[in-house]
């Protein structure tokens, strides 16, 4: 270790509209001391998601970021020391280590790494953006060869990858991305069959135009209105898979939220269910294995946006959540 100080982001106030930079300050701090069965670790990249903005309105799947506190956010990190057993100085590990250089956490919080070239892929392809899009789709949207299969938000770590694992399955794919530069990197570079910008203001013209045949698989990742413009072009038994509602976490979500539920649900027998990916690390090394051989043969590209510096921090998730990024966006330390 070549310093004894420690920078820290913190999440100084909850915004109650839009997120700024004026919510987060840097402090520094001493570099933690491991207890018994933790260990000391040296960040490497931290992971941005929109969920990062979720946890400040509350509880979720975890608990909620309080004022005051290092900012909440997994990373790739180096062990530096460790008092737990089965973790020694070089090994690489995921885990919640916020916004900072280093960071003390138990093991049993830890997921060890295999070491790879780029260690980025860790945290995008091989990591809980792929695993959520692998998971989502084909566990929950269950696409069948020649399908329709709509994702929103598809220009961004999860959609990107969903789209394309649903081009390899056979499917059909419209993506739904704000703005036309990005809805034309989907068609042109990442093969969806036709893109719809939400900005435009006219989703479900759009979506009517590239989906003549309805939609039989939606990935959403936003909520709200776009949910609500694909829910009447849902067909029969078609099935959902939320993910996210992005549109309700920084700033004014909707006034009256996707209309349609539970009646458009009920007479086209559509199933909608929520899922966290953790639910599915069991069957991790299958969803790698095969995430892996795609990008190998070329089937699967992956997109990164990385920023540098812990500084840049808050930015780079203000931005994110404004859609600046194209693939997973990640801070490099």
């Amino acid at each position: 270790m070549t310093t004894d100080v420690n920078r820290q982001i913190l999440l100084v106030e909850k915004p109650s509209g839009k997120l700024g930079p004026e919510h987060f300050k840097m402090v520094e701090s001493a570099v933690p001391e491991p207890k018994d069965g933790e260990a000391l670790l040296r960040v490497c990249y931290i992971s941005l998601d929109a969920a990062n903005r979720a946890w400040m309105h509350g509880a979720t799947y975890r608990s909620a970021v309080e004022a005051n506190s290092v900012m909440a956010g997994g990373a790739i990190a180096e062990v530096i020391s460790s008092k737990a057993e089965g973790l020694v100085p070089g090994d690489l590990v995921f885990g919640d280590t916020g916004w900072q250089e280093y960071a003390a956490v138990p093991a049993k919080h830890l997921t060890k790494m295999p070491k790879l070239e780029p260690m980025t892929h860790l945290l995008s392809v091989f990591g809980i953006a792929g695993l959520t899009a692998y998971f989502g789709l084909l566990e929950i949207g269950k696409p069948k060869e020649g399908e329709t299969v709509v994702v929103s938000a598809a220009a961004g770590s999860v959609g990107s990858i969903v789209g394309q694992i649903a081009k390899i399955k056979g499917c059909r794919v419209i993506g739904i991305a704000g703005g036309a530069d990005k809805c034309n990197w989907l068609t042109s570079e990442l093969g969806f069959d036709a893109a719809v910008d939400y900005k435009d203001g006219a989703v479900f013209k759009a979506l009517r135009a590239a989906a003549p045949k309805g939609i039989d698989v939606y990935f959403d990742n936003v909520g709200g209105d776009i949910l609500e413009a694909c829910l009447p072009q849902m067909n029969n038994y078609g099935r959902i898979a939320c993910c996210g509602a992005i549109s309700q976490y920084d700033g004014t979500p909707s006034a009256h939220g996707p209309r349609g539920v539970p009646g458009l649900i009920v007479v086209k027998r559509l199933v909608m269910q929520g899922f966290i990916v953790m639910d599915y690390m069991k069957d991790s090394q299958r969803a790698l294995a095969d995430l892996q051989a795609w990008v190998k043969s070329g089937k699967l590209k992956v997109q990164e946006d990385i920023i540098d510096g812990l500084q840049n921090t808050p930015k780079a998730l203000i931005g994110l959540l404004a859609g600046e990024n194209r693939g997973k966006r990640m801070v490099r330390l």
